[in-house]
């Protein structure tokens, strides 16, 4: 059995920007980031694991960094793991783009939705589920990390929890959270954790609900 760690980076540079950084180079961690890679190295430096995987954007090889300190590991980049390719997206303020007819579709009805000269949530969900696959079969046996992005970690929970996708915003993920999948052989699949950042913490108020984006 192959036990994977999907990991979500930590809090990164753009947080204050609200922007939608994808795959815009240049993105690290801020100070508040590198507190909770920091944190999340500690809780994982007592696993077993044999080998760390990240998306090759900085903010997730940065994160990595701090589990691979206490295993004395290397990096090795996984490029189907990382971000959604937005297209024309790219770099926009989320507030603008919350207000075009597509961002309904974005939440609610992902299968049916391609980013402008990016790529689909489904072909998101694909690329990345079959990468891992092939993770497991190298590391038959092994536990090991794969670092990635928020929507990418959630499409694949979606995926071995059996969910449509249009359902897989409902998974909630906060930076530095570890997500624990086991694969085993002839398709035994376990969900063992999902979206652990450590103790529970009081729910923030979710925000209002705007009526002009969830008319039907």
């Amino acid at each position: 059995m192959t036990t994977i760690l999907l990991v979500r980076h930590a809090q990164n540079d753009w947080v204050d920007k609200n922007r939608l950084a994808g795959w815009t180079p240049g993105v690290h961690l801020n100070a508040e980031g590198r507190q909770q890679a920091t944190l999340l190295g500690e809780r994982l430096a007592h696993l077993p694991i044999a080998a760390i995987y990240s998306s090759p954007l900085e903010r997730c090889m940065e994160s990595a960094e701090f589990i691979a300190a206490h295993h004395n590991l290397p990096l090795t980049q996984l490029p189907e793991i990382g971000e959604v390719r937005y297209g024309k997206w790219e770099g926009k303020k989320i507030a603008k783009l919350a207000k075009k007819p597509e961002w309904h579709a974005v939440q609610f009805f992902p299968s049916r939705f391609g980013f402008p000269n990016g790529e689909t949530m489904r072909g998101v969900q694909a690329r990345a589920v079959t990468a891992l696959e092939q993770v497991a079969v190298n590391h038959h046996d092994d536990m090991i990390v794969a670092v990635s992005h928020a929507d990418v970690i959630k499409l694949v929970l979606a995926h071995y929890l059996g969910m449509h996708i249009d359902l897989f915003q409902r998974i909630g993920l906060a930076p530095a959270s570890v997500s624990v999948v086991h694969l085993a052989d002839k398709g035994w699949v376990r969900i063992g954790r999902i979206n652990d950042a450590g103790p529970i913490q009081a729910p923030k108020r979710p925000p209002p609900v705007d009526n002009e984006n969830t008319k039907q």
